[in-house]
């Protein structure tokens, strides 16, 4: 049986004593969050993700969606409609939308925390309202006044669902290749016609409509990717009184069988002269739709780290019950056959590589989170800029490490249950299958570290990566202040020097030859990545460490993070040398084979 405990006191300490939301209470949005506000929020959220999502996560895996051919419609698994219906009711659609539009206003960083808790024990079903959210954004982004008030409301309440629609069967990440065609109307619409794969939730039964948001190319466009606009394509057309009108011309023509996600629909579309919507200008369609995939790619680095955790828990519990050998130190259970096979070294190994992503990635996710919401809701021009900064240096290693590290993580949770963890007797191995798209969607993990070192270092001249790098510095120096931290403090300098010396070492090579910059941006992204691990996991020292020196809260709970941050410090973030190796090695070793020769 799977089991799943919501990690309500991580979010707490990470909320009061390391984000500190309570000194934030005068950002619109924070003072309605307030600490009791947010517990009750976060133990709601957990009773809906413990009680009615986790039992119904492994019979969707097995009974996955089916699709009717003759009625192009999909029917969920058994228990997703009452679940979605459930969700919507308590208002958990519409948790950090905003207010005009029926939402409830909140920081986006506690409902990104709630989502930890939806995915980690269903991720097929977490999908459906994620993507409606990311449709909302694009929309409450880019859309007119008039398609605001059509469709956010719906959208907010769960009534309606939305969908993001770009890959082709002739191309994914080259979005330039893209043949659907968008002909105009003398009304102002236009004519979607064109055939659109991998679209997650294109048809379902859990909502009376769905809103396509679809790339296409308006007749005599320019080639490439700026002659893309994107357009709202609604399964039904709504009148103008906002009641559902005629079935419109966007079918679904099948289901993809998949290695995971079986509880999710993943569709193909096919548009046949559907009514479409312009959303923002002409030709600038990636604009908006990039709006929605920002966000999808925070929720998929997301999707890592809520494998990672429910994969934890449930190989830590095999690992305190299964007995096997002694412990080399002298038996444990005296009074027992063996020993349980957490006392091994090897086995707690594992956990703790596990246990320290885990921790380190959540506050990571929020903390970047929390740097979102300051983008768009501080007063201080300073602030919201540095939080511009932050999501886009940070969204693409998010998504790539924390899906890497999630799917990681369950492999290895997987090798704790050994030869138990390759059964469908145990939970594990459905975890590994889910947790292997998230390094593919939303931009393939190669394709997020391309974008980081071609885009986002050299934006503003390379603003943000100065402050992250001051930021981290900071935290380096409070660390070395305490003696007994001093050694934390001296690896996150060292790899801080570390991250400083391969950005210098693109600066000097990649302009003479880009090839440089593609072989060495995905370990640049991983020493990025370690570099904002260091820092939110002395951030987190400094709070657990403050916090025992006041006698505040459980004391064994402070003491944990401390051991884990050990942990973390000594070996986990050594890790990033080789990556800093790698990241300057270029790329002649790895373009001196010929293709021919492969």
């Amino acid at each position: 049986m799977t089991i799943y405990k919501a990690p309500l006191a991580d979010f707490s300490f990470l909320f009061d004593r390391v984000l500190r939301l309570d000194a934030l209470s005068n950002v619109p949005g924070f003072a309605e969050a307030s600490g009791d506000t947010r517990g009750a929020i976060l133990e709601e959220a957990g009773k809906l993700s413990e009680g009615v999502l986790l039992p119904l996560n492994e019979s969707g895996d097995r009974e996955g969606c089916r699709y009717d051919a003759k009625t192009h419609s999909v029917t969920t698994p058994k228990g997703f409609k009452e679940a979605y219906r459930q969700f919507t009711e308590g208002g958990w659609s519409g948790l950090a939308s905003d207010p005009d539009y029926g939402g409830q206003g909140l920081p986006a960083v506690l409902a990104l925390a709630v989502n930890e808790m939806v995915v980690a024990t269903n991720w097929s079903f977490a999908m459906y309202p994620g993507l409606s959210h990311g449709a909302y954004s694009a929309i409450h982004t880019h859309g007119s006044e008039e398609q605001k008030a059509t469709y956010l409301p719906k959208l907010v309440a769960g009534e309606w669902s939305g969908t993001m629609n770009l890959t082709e069967p002739q191309c994914g990440t080259d979005l330039g290749l893209i043949r659907t065609k968008a002909e105009p109307q003398k009304d102002g619409s236009y004519r979607i016609t064109g055939t659109k794969i991998w679209i997650s939730g294109g048809e379902q039964d859990l909502t009376a409509n769905a809103i396509h948001l679809v790339l296409a190319r308006i007749s005599g466009a320019p080639e490439g990717i700026k002659g893309i606009s994107l357009f709202i394509v609604p399964k039904f057309l709504v009148n103008a009184d906002g009641t559902l009108g005629a079935r419109n011309g966007v079918f679904c023509g099948g289901l993809e069988e998949k290695m995971g996600i079986h509880a999710n629909a993943t569709c193909v579309m096919n548009y046949e002269g559907a009514t479409g919507y312009l959303i923002g200008e002409p030709h600038k369609g990636m604009r908006a739709m990039f709006t929605m995939m920002n966000e999808a790619r925070l929720g998929v680095g997301l999707q890592g780290l809520a494998i990672s955790e429910i994969a934890y828990q449930n190989a830590v519990a095999f690992a305190r019950e299964r007995l096997q050998g002694r412990s080399l130190t002298g038996p444990k259970n005296e009074g027992g056959p063996a020993d349980p096979i957490i006392v091994h070294p090897d086995v707690r190994r594992m956990l703790m590589d596990v246990r320290a992503f885990n921790e380190g990635a959540r506050a990571l996710l929020l903390w970047t989170g929390l740097w979102g919401d300051l983008e768009y809701r501080s007063s201080d021009a300073k602030t919201r800029e540095k939080g511009g900064d932050y999501m886009a240096l940070l969204t693409p290693v998010l998504k790539a490490y924390f899906t890497d590290q999630g799917f990681q993580s369950a492999v290895t949770c997987q090798q704790v249950l050994g030869g138990s963890g390759f059964t469908k007797h145990f939970p594990i191995e459905q975890f590994v299958r889910d947790a292997r798209i998230g390094m593919i969607y939303e931009g393939a993990n190669g394709i997020q570290a391309l974008d980081l070192v071609g885009r986002k270092l050299a934006q503003n001249g390379g603003r943000a990566l100065f402050a992250f790098l001051a930021d981290a510095g900071e935290v380096a120096d409070a660390l070395v202040a305490r003696p007994e931290f001093k050694a934390y403090g001296d690896r996150l300098h060292e790899t801080r020097k570390f991250l400083e010396d391969a950005t210098k070492w693109l600066m000097e090579n990649a302009l003479a030859n880009p090839d440089h910059a593609g072989a060495s941006s995905y370990d640049y992204l991983y020493l990025t990545a370690y570099v904002a691990l260091g820092l939110v996991w002395g951030r987190m020292v400094l709070a657990a460490r403050k916090a025992l020196d006041e006698g505040a809260g459980e004391k064994a709970f402070f003491e944990a993070k401390l051991v884990t941050a050990r942990h973390f410090f000594e070996r986990v973030l050594p890790a990033a040398q080789v990556h800093a190796v790698r990241a300057k090695a270029g790329a002649d070793g790895l373009m001196a084979l010929a293709a021919e020769a492969f």
